[in-house]
């Protein structure tokens, strides 16, 4: 079965109801479950992500957009991936998740400002369950207790790369300087946001999954340049309707800060609080 974009009419639909805070609650609950520890507690079954699709028809009935084949192809991808990892076929599994994601297979299926990307933390789930659940990797770092160390880690590589980003950034055109106030509360908000939704899960993705796993076949530094390059180049359809090469560039140096963070001491929460810093930054002032 092949995954359609086209699922749903292309107007957005802003208003948000409690059927969506409960379809968005079904996904977030083991997206922090699994940030506690508590992977253990749940059974080994490829089968067993399928319940997280009960959010598709909770956020899509009572719309009235509910669309069996995206239903059926979510579900298609979920098991796909699961059985692949539970036999230790990961480049193929993290093929099937991140091409999903960063094609954007289903976002025309969530017609909401904000909600699109509830596909891509239902993969996120289903990359969890597989290697927390069927399959354990051992140093992902998925732990959202936060610790000094996370921080002072965090924070040193995006010190580090700043210089980098705006003095390449600028000469590339791609850095555009917005001079505007963001009081503490605004750059709270967008920085908590961004770390839930786009920090955490990338971070997993391309450091707690590919590097580490990358880390095992190549060494420490091949595995860093290697999956920095494809981080760089996962963002190559951002922002633009054609190859955005000056994007890429800039996310694989970053990927590499974000690598460094990751590797000091393993630790998702580090390299995400770099890659949410550095979003924020660049999504307030420099965008």
């Amino acid at each position: 079965m092949v995954a359609r974009e086209a699922a749903a009419p292309a107007a957005v639909i802003p208003a948000i109801t409690p059927w969506d805070i409960a379809a968005c609650l079904i996904l977030f609950v083991p997206f922090v479950w699994f940030g506690f520890g508590l992977a253990a507690r749940l059974p080994s079954h490829i089968a067993l992500p399928l319940a997280l699709l009960s959010f598709y028809p909770v956020f899509a009935l009572p719309r009235g957009i509910f669309d069996w084949h995206t239903f059926v192809d979510m579900g298609a991808i979920a098991v796909a991936a699961c059985a692949l990892a539970k036999r230790g076929y990961d480049w193929a599994a993290l093929a099937v998740l991140g091409i999903s994601v960063d094609l954007g297979f289903f976002k025309n299926a969530f017609p909401v400002a904000g909600l699109s990307s509830m596909p891509k933390l239902l993969f996120v789930d289903v990359g969890l369950y597989s290697y927390l659940v069927l399959r354990p990797l051992e140093g992902i770092g998925y732990d959202f207790r936060p610790r000094l160390a996370d921080f002072r880690i965090g924070l040193r590589e995006f010190a580090l790369f700043t210089p980098i980003a705006i003095a390449l950034g600028f000469a590339l055109s791609f850095l555009h300087l917005h001079p505007i106030f963001a009081g503490p509360l605004w750059f709270a908000g967008a920085w908590l946001f961004t770390i839930l939704f786009i920090g955490i899960p990338e971070e997993l993705f391309f450091r707690g999954l590919m590097l580490n796993l990358l880390e095992r076949r190549v060494g420490t530094r091949p595995a860093m340049l290697l999956s920095s390059a494809l981080f760089g180049l996962a963002h190559f359809n951002k922002r633009a309707s054609y190859f955005n090469w000056r994007y890429v560039i800039l996310a694989a140096i970053a990927g590499f800060f974000y690598a460094r963070a990751w590797r000091a001491e393993r630790r998702v929460l580090a390299s995400s609080i770099t890659h949410a810093t550095v979003d924020t930054v660049w999504s307030i002032w420099l965008r």
